[in-house]
């Protein structure tokens, strides 16, 4: 054999080189530095030098964002609401409790808002990206000039991971075609694992893992498990090879948005708690509010909103059901905490929770009142006519909270979580929209233990605060584009100081046309009826120093005052690209492919699209398979879009050709050839041919080569073709929950599927 000799300078080189290589956190913006040290013809003649590496300063904390879905400030105990949340009470106890913070009143522009430390129009998310138009205040593309809290660490030594919603990738790109730099790992998060969409089943979630999805048959486990499992595996991962390296964790789970879904177990211990109703559940609260000192003194709660019903005028079987809505909204957000309470004892038992900054938004926006005023139990929220028939619900009591259900509580239940405030989610003029809780928890760095603080603080402040905390830079550039300033103001200033005057002096607020402005404690708002004129929304006037609740309306009192804020509500709107007013929907978004496309080809094996392939709402079409049948036969799904709470499916199954059109509500309508198929190439098509313009009726045709082998009509409570993506759209098997209860997901397609062509007519 032979010998190799190594010299003993060479050992020490490879080794610091591994360990160089080992430690370095290298910028996301990289490019070739100049070399300075100094080159000989051997490398004993060498000065070695290597680039110094990023690294975060020395005892940096860990930190972790947790982001809360629609809960509503008098939800939590910690905030005095009738929902236990120990571990919410123990992290408030021990750290701070931020009693006047703002969201933008809805999830995509909180979410935003947050993660770039700018107002939601400056960094073009004035809405969603499914409602997106050609301005910049609404197109739904973060700029990369307006970097995120995960860039701006990882370019201070920071790992980034993101877990859980993240509903800021352009709808159009939220495909497999990419492009993938508005995904999270594209904006700053080294890893990502959790749902693109607003929501998802909590119990069959849609999931991605970096930017490839998740393929699943069964799910055993709940969201939040998943979540926390993940978020502790990062942790372990991370410290076990850099101990001294601090992360960033960004934890939104879909939690409390709806589909409210929990355990029963956490569902039942609730059994009978709210059975004394809203209208007590708001009196309670708000005794226990002012009990704690979380609101001022001298504040008054608003008198019940007109649009809900007095509890004590409900019949026996709306309280019956309504106070089980409550209870699984309850228990879903109980078993939230608990999960939450196994990444707080994951952090003790490995000694890094003294030196981690958490803060705890609870809530993204006021609580949601798309359950409408009866609730829902299924995933759209409410039938064709704007409510769901009382006796189906009461039909649904069992099922409300399990995987078999996708329901949201009534009104008059999410006014009961905003107490003490007006209004709800949605609603950017009023604080019911915007006000939520923030837990501030950092024991290294707080003295106060338990402590309240009233200062006025925003989403967009969390990002310079954590800057402040960490003694992170901000860089000029990331990525090679340069920075635009950060529009929120750190609030560390009144983690020692709770007397101290707020820094947060001015902040406009705007959703769908609903809009306010707030400046030093007064308070200008307008209400936006869907379709009404702009310009006849009528002003009103609060003085928030005095009256956090809104309850004196002192537009008439002081018409100058209301005018000059009317004014600077204007000039910032032109600042932050807030104009043109925008509704909820109303213009096609041009930015989504399938709205205008008239075909489209979809390959066997794609799976959970997140929008159909073509708009197959309420329009004529044809579905063309091309398949091959064994000569044994074949049977399974060849294209599938939505799941058991609305969805389509054509597939083969006992050797016949089937389409399932299921609106969650009604018995599915199953259009079944007679006779079996035969073995060989066949041309399977489903052809669909709309009544009217927007009616729920129609004809569905099955051929097969061209022969037609059945015929049937579509009539259902919830319009025609509905599908709920939080299933997605499949091709060659059926994802996450079935279409038809014939089957059981997957159901892949047995034989040759190559593809399935979709033309509209």
């Amino acid at each position: 054999m032979r010998n190799i000799t190594i010299s003993s300078k060479k050992i020490v080189f490879l080794a610091g080189t591994l360990l160089i290589l080992g430690q370095s956190a290298f910028a996301q913006h990289d490019p070739k530095p100049v070399f300075q040290g100094k080159i000989g013809k051997t490398v004993d003649e060498t000065t070695e030098w290597y680039p110094e590496a990023k690294k975060a300063p020395k005892g940096a904390p860990n930190v972790i964002w947790l982001l809360l879905d629609d809960v509503g400030f008098g939800a939590s105990s910690t905030f005095g609401g009738l929902i236990s949340t120990p571990t919410f009470d123990t992290l408030a106890a021990n750290g701070l409790r931020y009693t006047n913070f703002h969201t933008t009143g809805i999830c995509a522009p909180s979410r935003a808002a947050l993660l770039t430390g700018r107002n939601h129009h400056a960094v073009h998310m004035g809405l969603f990206t499914f409602t997106a138009i050609g301005t910049p205040g609404y197109d739904g593309r973060i700029p990369f000039e307006t970097g995120t809290v995960a860039e701006i660490l990882k370019e201070n030594g920071y790992n980034t991971y993101a877990v859980g919603k993240w509903n800021l990738t352009p709808t159009a790109e939220e495909t497999q075609a990419g492009p993938f730099n508005r995904w999270p790992t594209g904006r700053g998060f080294e890893h990502f694992y959790g749902f693109l969409e607003a929501e998802t089943d909590e119990w069959h979630p849609q999931l991605w893992e970096e930017n490839q999805k998740i393929e699943r048959d069964t799910n055993p486990k709940h969201l939040n498990e998943l979540l926390i499992d993940k978020t502790i595996n990062y942790i372990a991962n991370q410290k076990s090879s850099e101990p001294d390296k601090p992360f960033f964790i960004y934890l939104a789970p879909g939690a409390t948005h709806d589909p409210h879904q929990a355990p029963k177990e956490w569902i039942d211990k609730y059994k009978g708690k709210f059975d004394g109703g809203w209208d007590k559940y708001r009196a309670e609260v708000f005794a226990n509010q002012q009990k704690l000192g979380l609101i001022p003194k001298g504040t008054v709660l608003p008198p019940r909103d007109p649009r809900v019903k007095a509890w004590d005028s409900l019949s026996v079987d709306e309280k019956h059901i309504f106070s089980r809505f409550m209870e699984v909204y309850a228990g879903y957000l109980s078993y939230t905490d608990d999960q939450i309470a196994r990444l707080i004892h994951y952090l003790k038992d490995i000694g890094q929770l003294d030196n981690t900054v958490i803060y705890v938004m609870i809530g993204d926006n006021g609580a949601s009142k798309e359950g409408s005023d009866r609730g829902s139990s299924i995933g759209d929220k409410v039938l064709i006519d704007g409510k769901q028939d009382l006796s189906y619900l009461i039909k649904q009591y069992d099922k409300l909270g399990s995987e078999y259900a996708a329901s949201n509580y009534p009104l008059g239940w999410s006014q009961a979580a905003n107490t003490p405030f007006r209004e709800w989610k949605q609603d950017a003029n009023a604080e019911g929209g915007t006000h939520n809780p923030l837990i501030l928890f950092y024991p290294n760095g707080i003295k106060d233990k338990g402590g309240i603080r009233f200062q006025y603080t925003h989403l967009i402040d969390l990002l310079p605060t954590t800057i402040d905390l960490t003694g992170a830079k901000l860089p000029d550039t990331i990525n090679g584009y340069k920075q635009e300033p950060l529009q929120g103001t750190s609030f560390a200033y009144s983690i020692d100081n709770a007397k101290a005057a707020s820094k947060h002096t001015l902040q406009y607020y705007e959703i769908a046309g609903s809009r306010s402005i707030y400046k030093d404690g007064w308070k200008a708002e307008a209400y936006h009826n869907l379709g009404g004129e702009f310009d006849k929304d009528e002003w009103e006037l609060y003085h928030l120093d005095k009256d956090w609740t809104e309850s004196k309306n002192l537009a008439a009192a002081d018409p100058q005052k209301l005018d000059d804020l009317k004014k600077v509500f204007d000039s910032v709107a032109i600042k932050y690209n807030v104009y043109p007013l925008k509704e909820l929907m109303g213009k096609t978004n041009k930015l989504i492919p399938s709205s205008a496309k008239k075909s489209a080809t979809l390959y066997n094996g794609i799976s959970q699209l997140v929008t159909a392939p073509v708009n197959l709402a309420f329009q004529s079409f044809t579905a063309v398979a091309y398949t091959t049948i064994p000569q044994n036969g074949a049977e399974g799904v060849l294209f599938a879009g939505g799941g058991r709470f609305g969805g389509i499916s054509f597939f083969i199954q006992n050797n016949k050709l089937h389409f399932v059109q299921n609106d969650g509500v009604s018995d599915p309508i199953d259009v079944v050839s007679e006779n079996p198929l035969k073995p060989g190439k066949a041309i399977l098509k489903a052809e669909f041919i709309r009544k009217g313009v927007f009616g729920p009726t129609g004809t569905i045709n099955l051929y097969v080569n061209d022969e037609k082998v059945a015929t049937g009509e579509l009539k259902l409570k919830r319009g025609i073709l509905y599908f709920n993506l939080n299933d997605g759209f499949d091709v060659g098997k059926d994802s996450n929950t079935e279409v038809s209860p014939t089957y059981k997901v997957p159901f892949a397609f047995t034989g040759d599927l190559t593809k399935v062509v979709f033309e509209t007519h």
